[in-house]
């Protein structure tokens, strides 16, 4: 039940509500005994401008988990709320289009989203390569520039959804050590000035121990939330750093166990 300090937002969103509310959300594929349950039973609450890292072994349901969240994929059972807020996702691979310049790369989504005027597209899209800093790159297409400035480009067209909930699939995977620790400053930055709730899918332990407020382990096959990690690491961080290093190590022995776990069945 809604309190009258909890009444609806004009946009219909309640103040005090998690950004991201998942309660017993259970994924099943397929059917009968060729079926597969990616994810089951899995409880978890992402505050309103908090940024929560994903960790799990291949197949634990990280990307099964941000699907559901963005609608793209339904729930077999269970509660998925967003509370009304707008959500963007962004992937690995930016799929931007390639005959497209980064500016009406960006200027697409805002007209897919509604934004008819053709001017306000393009200072919006051009506000936005500011924050990214690649405002002096608008005019070039993808093959121009490098993996580092592609992935910036897809995180301002996912920003120009004005979402208030970023979902992250490992989106600094495939780039060299040296741009994804840019990358992270840069995000970290965008982040505090936007206020954006973040659920971010990683591999690398470390990364998450960089960026998050919170680490949650997923176990494998079904996935669920094995463990949470609250990170009090006063930032900027460094991902080099002992303290990061340190609770790295000890989410790692976790997965490690949880791997092993999975593997005597």
């Amino acid at each position: 039940m809604t309190t009258a300090t909890d009444a609806p937002a004009p946009d219909g969103t309640v103040p005090h509500s998690p950004a991201v509310h998942i309660s017993g959300l259970t994924r099943v594929f397929g059917h009968g005994e060729d079926s597969v349950v990616a994810i089951a039973d899995l409880n978890l609450d992402v505050a309103a401008g908090e940024f929560v890292c994903l960790v799990g072994a291949s197949g634990c349901g990280k990307s099964t988990l941000l699907n559901v969240i963005a609608g793209l994929d339904r729930p077999s059972s269970g509660v998925v709320d967003s509370g009304g807020r707008r959500v963007s996702l962004m992937f690995q691979e930016g799929a931007l289009f390639p005959w497209l310049t980064a500016r009406q790369n960006i200027e697409l989504s805002l007209r897919l989203d509604g934004v008819r005027d053709r001017r306000a597209r393009q200072n919006r899209a051009l506000q936005l390569l500011e924050l990214v800093q690649l405002a002096d790159v608008a005019e070039r297409r993808p093959h121009e520039l490098s993996g580092g400035m592609r992935q910036r480009v897809s995180l301002a067209r996912a920003l120009a959804q004005n979402s208030s909930i970023l979902l992250m699939d490992e989106p600094f995977g495939a780039l060299d050590a040296m741009t994804r620790d840019t990358l992270h400053d840069e995000l970290e930055l965008i982040w505090e000035r936007t206020g954006v709730s973040i659920i971010f899918v990683t591999h690398n332990v470390r990364e998450a121990a960089r960026l998050g407020d919170r680490i949650v382990v997923l176990g494998s096959r079904p996935g669920r939330v094995i463990s949470e990690h609250r990170i009090d690491i006063s930032r900027p961080r460094r991902i080099e750093s002992p303290e990061v290093s340190a609770l790295a190590g000890v989410v790692t022995e976790e997965l490690r166990q949880e791997v092993r776990r999975h593997a005597s069945r």
